[in-house]
């Protein structure tokens, strides 16, 4: 049986303003309907004895992962929540670890969940030739048949028998094409497929720390609802490595595999623009856009009229909180933006202004000196939990749907135009009973208003 993997804890950060750490990359439609995860867990729905997925992910990602799946109607076989980011090599031993155990003749297919592949019917061809070597017992990796000498990626040199004779790093450009005029070099694309016992083999033999505290943090976790929780005070001491550097350029069994499948792994904002439909004058336009006199641009808007006049090679990104503009041959700097963000705390590469939860998701309408003002959906059915806040007062204005309230010892059902006022210290509940979206004003007052001032007394998501 061939399990899907898909590696899921990446931030994406060179496609802020749109990719932030809650809500990152791999969760964006960017070429399409679907997410880049999606897309993934979708992949390879035409391919013989393929399993349900499994997905390793960020914690704090974990219902927006379970929900994505749920919308392409995918049941996955595990997600499994890392409690702090390791890269990809302890990452993968977790989900080899979850499958050896069931089946010891299971072969993963490994899959960053934040990458473009516009055949699926080459790509199957592909991973067809690459089963043949992994069940021999190789570690198979796809090597992306280069289109251009690109220094921004790996490069793999084969030798013989789709043997593996050096990972290369990324090259200057004049390297670069010497590797493209050659033939005999390909693009790392990230991607891999093996036994998980043969995979289990090696972690243990090149880095067995990564062994040791990965089977500790498997031994020691427990299910939570659809989740898989590692040991997270056991997990903390993993090395951090990837899967190259950990095994890959140290193994004698791998091999590679040529790609040629119309693949991305859309790592800044020029990729994004050369992998989407472009009109006459080369650009790429996303929601509410006017031109004039511009040419070859990427121009996105989530939340305003964005007018472009008389420019070329830009890329303008713009959200309801963050405004990108800068020249396309600079689309890799994005990250010291983003760098410079951090060191002034800002919120900005953490959250959107709509921040997503497992209950529904709320909107940051206006803040203020001792006061904050935000708009709340609450799916049906769902409830948040019962909590109380040490620092803040709210009041809460029903604007549709039916709110079930617990307000200190009262229960109360607030319909729409209705509104109540949960005092400081007051234990609380907003829950929505109807079958439609409720969705309530809330007006907070207080000396501290931070997300950090809440105290769960109830959850039933386990936070």
């Amino acid at each position: 049986m061939l399990y899907p993997v898909i590696l899921s804890g990446g931030s994406g950060s060179r496609l802020w303003p749109l990719s932030r750490e809650f809500f990152p990359k791999q969760l964006l439609a960017l070429a399409g309907k679907n997410s880049l995860l999606q897309d993934t867990a979708i992949r390879l729905d035409s391919l013989e004895d393929t399993a349900a997925p499994i997905v390793v992910c960020n914690e704090e990602h974990r219902f927006l992962v379970a929900e994505q799946l749920r919308e392409i109607g995918k049941t996955p076989k595990s997600i499994i929540l890392e409690p702090i980011g390791r890269n990809t090599a302890p990452a993968l031993t977790l989900a080899a670890l979850s499958i050896n155990d069931k089946d010891e003749n299971a072969l993963m297919l490994v899959m960053p969940a934040d990458h473009l592949i516009q055949r699926t019917t080459d790509f199957h061809d592909a991973v067809r030739s690459g089963l043949v070597l992994a069940k021999e017992g190789h570690l198979v990796t796809f090597g992306i048949v280069p289109l251009t000498p690109e220094t921004g990626y790996g490069y793999i040199k084969s030798g013989d028998n789709f043997q593996v004779e050096a990972f290369v790093e990324k090259p200057d450009l004049e390297t670069a094409n010497k590797y493209v005029q050659s033939g005999g070099y390909f693009w790392n694309s990230g991607m891999f497929l093996m036994k998980a016992s043969i995979w289990l083999e090696e972690i243990e033999k090149h880095q067995p720390e990564i062994a040791k505290q990965c089977r500790g943090a498997v031994a020691e976790g427990a299910a939570d609802s659809d989740f898989f929780r590692v040991k997270k005070e056991i997990f903390e001491s993993c090395p951090s490595d990837s899967i190259d550097y950990a095994v890959m350029e140290k193994t004698d069994r791998a091999a590679v595999i040529p790609l040629d499948a119309g693949w991305s792994d859309i790592g800044a904002w020029s990729s994004l623009w050369e992998v989407t439909a472009q009109d006459a004058r080369g650009n790429v336009q996303q929601g509410d856009i006017k031109t004039h006199n511009t040419s070859n641009s990427l121009l996105i808007s989530q939340h305003r009229l964005v007018a472009a006049v008389g420019l070329t090679n830009v890329i303008v990104v713009e959200t309801p909180d963050a405004v990108l503009v800068m020249n396309k041959e600079s689309s890799q700097d994005v990250k010291e933006i983003v760098s410079q963000l951090k060191k002034d705390g800002r919120d900005e590469t953490v959250m959107h202004r709509k921040v997503y939860r497992p209950w529904g998701d709320y909107q940051g309408v206006d803040v203020g000196d001792r006061f904050q003002v935000k708009r709340i959906t609450v799916k049906p059915g769902a409830s948040l939990s019962l909590q109380m806040h040490h620092h803040r007062a709210e009041h809460w204005v029903v604007v549709k749907g039916t709110a079930k309230v617990t307000n200190g010892d009262e229960i109360i059902l607030l319909s729409e135009n209705q509104s109540t006022y949960i005092p400081i210290g007051a234990k609380h509940r907003l829950e929505n009973p109807g079958t439609l979206p409720l969705e309530i004003i809330e007006v907070q007052s207080g000396s501290y208003l931070g997300e950090d001032d809440i105290v769960r007394l109830e959850d039933i998501y386990n936070r």
